[in-house]
């Protein structure tokens, strides 16, 4: 797969305090352009605090994050122009359907692209063409989670921040959208929290471990 050493991501001596409790132990990784990597770790390990400080949902106690050399922190509109985060429960409007939920997405993140022809590619890319006209809350939990990741991907960022994509997938569905982010990777930078091995073989070139906020491996 082709990589450049251009740094997409670059988590520095990163750390996190719940009051007396530190979830985060000033970690420090790197993700290359182009790289997919799996982010494991078991409950409670301080993957999800990771990449809700990653996407600016919420603030680091210590050290740094960087999207594409903009701080979270000091530059995040400009950081989170280049991310598209698809958290574990997808952020869905239930009442509308799927066209205006996308429209208004579009809306929210001033994308640039031409409406039509964007949402167009991005529907086709995800497979839901077929249900635009249907209202969110009627559709299977598969087709949920694909118009999550089509939130995801309006505004064609850099980065892809997904927290257990495939949750609640039937098998079919689970190799399709595995397929989708191998596909996606190639052109962009892919953080994947899972904690389905079997995915992590499949699609991600590197893994990073985390338990009880330390970093406890990195690796092919």
């Amino acid at each position: 797969m082709h990589r450049s050493n251009e740094q997409m991501i670059k988590i520095n001596n990163l750390s996190k305090r719940y009051g007396s409790k530190e979830a985060v132990k000033g970690i420090s990784f790197e993700v290359k352009k182009g790289e997919i990597v799996g982010f494991l770790g078991p409950n409670g390990a301080g993957k999800s605090t990771t990449m809700n400080i990653l996407t600016g949902y919420l603030s680091a106690t210590g050290g740094s994050a960087k999207i594409a050399g903009f701080d979270v922190l000091d530059d995040a509109i400009e950081a989170r122009r280049h991310v598209g985060y698809l958290p574990e429960q997808p952020p869905l409007y239930f009442d509308m359907t799927v066209d205006e939920y996308l429209n208004f997405v579009y809306e929210l993140k001033a994308a640039k692209q031409p409406r039509k022809a964007h949402l167009d590619r991005i529907c086709g890319l995800v497979g839901i063409t077929h249900v635009r006209h249907r209202i969110i809350k009627n559709l299977s939990k598969g087709y949920k989670q694909r118009v999550g990741f089509a939130q995801a991907l309006i505004g064609d960022p850099d980065v892809l921040i997904l927290d257990e994509p495939t949750e609640g997938l039937d098998p079919n569905q689970r190799v399709e959208i595995r397929n989708l982010i191998t596909g996606l990777g190639r052109e962009r930078t892919v953080i994947l929290s899972t904690h389905i091995i079997p995915e992590v073989v499949d699609v991600c070139e590197r893994v990073v471990v985390i338990n009880e906020g330390v970093i406890v491996a990195d690796d092919t």
